[in-house]
């Protein structure tokens, strides 16, 4: 039996205790002595050993390890579960793209038709725009109409560039915010004061200045609908080598935590008529088209939150 084995690990001793025989060992470790000591103390943990009787009151004693091929099937269920694992995260991975495509097709389809039916009307506007010039003669009632006008014609553009890949210009990122709460500043409510902080030296990043107003709008509208009552809203441009961090921070009602990531996925709001586009457009325009980050810095609920933004300076 031991002879025509070629499965079973087995060591054979002596009364003594002195190894006699070993059969199906590793070969090439079998020269080491720690080797075929581990190996016999794993074959007496394992079961006891079989006594041969070889008359004349002579006994050996048989130790053995399970065989190579009841081993393999004990690995069998493992490999076949990572089998199964690996393909379920292929079927995933494969579905999450899916998705993420079939909600690339909507944003692409949303703001492409919401920028084809907002040209006509604006179109309609400007021309009438050029009929009120001639007509009247208050320029500052005429002038206030056209500023108007003009935002819904960017607003238009804005749209128009989300259902594409907008193209980047280098921008001093400096003047980018500070035109974007100047807008807003004009805008809001008289109890709500801004804070600007900029570098001394001009930031130039690749940019496109339209989509990235947007991302500074939304952000501080938020802030503003956080705050009740009187409020500050602090926007500050950090410069640090690789990277440049915008802070936009508020000192309104702030956001529990279990909902820092959830403020950025489509459909979140807290508003009654909101749709909750206005931070998933943030995280698209920072993230897909600037290459940056946008998540929650900071926020404590009645203290007030920190939006950051990151963008690489190099």
């Amino acid at each position: 039996m031991i002879q025509y084995n070629e499965t079973i690990p087995v060591i054979v001793l002596n009364e003594e205790g002195d190894i006699i025989m070993m059969r199906n060992l590793d070969s090439l470790r079998i020269e080491n002595p720690a080797y075929v000591e581990k190996s016999l103390a794993r074959m007496r943990e394992h079961s006891a050993p079989i006594e041969i009787n070889l008359g004349e009151d002579q006994k050996q004693y048989l130790y053995y390890d399970r065989s190579t091929i009841l081993t393999n099937l004990t690995y069998y269920p493992v490999i076949q579960l990572s089998v199964i694992l690996v393909f379920l995260l292929v079927a995933y991975y494969a579905f999450s793209t899916s998705r993420k495509a079939e909600q690339n097709q909507v944003w692409v389809g949303l703001s492409k038709e919401t920028a084809h039916q907002l040209g006509t009307p604006i179109s309609s506007l400007m021309a009438w725009m050029e009929i009120l010039k001639e007509k009247l003669r208050e320029e500052k009632f005429v002038g206030e109409l056209e500023k108007d006008v003009h935002r819904l014609e960017k607003i238009t553009d804005r749209f128009s560039k989300i259902g594409a890949k907008p193209k980047l210009r280098d921008e001093n990122l400096n003047d980018v915010v500070e035109s974007a709460v100047a807008y807003l500043q004009t805008r809001s409510s008289n109890k709500i004061t801004f804070e600007v902080i900029t570098t001394d030296t001009p930031i130039v990043l690749p940019l496109n200045v339209l989509l990235f107003e947007w991302v500074l709008e939304n952000i501080c509208k938020n802030a503003m609908d956080a705050i009740e009552g009187e409020g500050a809203i602090k926007v500050s441009v950090i410069d640090n080598n690789k990277f440049v961090f915008i802070d936009i921070g508020d000192n309104g009602k702030g956001i529990p935590r279990r909902k820092h990531k959830t403020i950025f996925k489509p459909g979140f709001t807290t508003k009654e008529r909101g749709w909750g586009l206005g931070l998933s457009l943030t995280k698209r325009i920072v993230e897909e088209y600037h290459g940056g980050k946008v998540f929650v810095a900071n926020s404590e609920p009645g203290k007030g939150t920190t939006i950051r933004i990151i963008l690489n300076r190099v």
